[in-house]
């Protein structure tokens, strides 16, 4: 029984793979733009909104020891166990504002920020490539379905803004992490900028969680499509559509 259910969860997960894969090749400018749109909002949005809220970014900088990473990643004077765990956390940009005092807030991108806009970008630009095939296999089939455009365009919406929840590395907020959302306030609590960092991290899990759901089903649905068109093809029947 074990073995069957396994079975079939491998061969759903390989047709949402396939049909994904077809998505997103039949729609490659849709895929690029929106996951190149998705990641310059990750990227951006927090420093806009300190600049509106607080103060305008007046710095913005490559990490220059990053000449230096090669060089550290390979040398055998520190441990690779060490190396590892310092990979994550090295910042790659920063963007910052400063005051009289100091600095007035900074915003930092980390290798392990990066890698998670990476793989939002990834996975909502899947999911308007994924979207936009199924809406036109339903249009072609002449007849309505479940992704109308204005819930396509809810969907895309929903999966934009749900960017402004997720996480970004800030300096000299008394925080790793806080979500965009409460880079705005000054003066919070350490509890309240615990709390922020808590409903960060469980937002952005949430927001992967949603859309790589969404990417599945829609992938599934596309390869279903294509397979049933092949045996109506082959045994001289309409082909079926999502």
């Amino acid at each position: 029984m074990k073995r069957t259910v396994l079975c079939g969860a491998g061969r759903a997960l390989a047709h949402a793979v396939r049909g994904i894969g077809a998505a997103v090749w039949q729609h490659l400018a849709v895929f690029g733009t929106a996951a190149a749109g998705a990641l310059a909002i990750s990227v951006l949005l927090p420093p806009l909104v300190l600049s509106l809220a607080r103060k305008p970014c007046d710095y913005f900088t490559l990490n220059p020891w990053l000449r230096s990473l090669p060089h550290y990643l390979v040398s055998a004077d520190v441990p690779l166990g060490q190396r590892i765990a310092f990979l994550p956390n090295l910042a790659l940009f920063w963007f910052s504002s400063d005051n009289p005092w100091g600095v007035e807030w900074g915003v930092a991108v980390t290798v392990a920020d990066l890698l998670r806009f990476l793989a939002l970008a990834l996975l909502f630009g899947a999911y308007l490539a994924l979207w936009v095939e199924v809406r036109d296999r339903i249009r072609r089939a002449g007849r309505p379905g479940p992704t109308s455009p204005q819930g396509g365009l809810a969907a895309a919406l929903a999966g934009v803004l749900g960017f402004s929840t997720g996480s970004c590395s800030v300096m000299g907020c008394g925080a790793p992490v806080m979500p965009v959302v409460g880079l705005a306030f000054t003066g919070l609590a350490s509890g309240t900028i615990k709390l922020l960092s808590a409903v960060s991290a469980i937002a952005t899990l949430a927001v992967v969680l949603v859309l790589s759901l969404g990417v599945g089903y829609f992938g599934w649905l596309v390869d279903a499509a294509a397979r049933s068109q092949a045996r109506g093809a082959g045994g001289g029947r309409r082909p079926a559509t999502p």
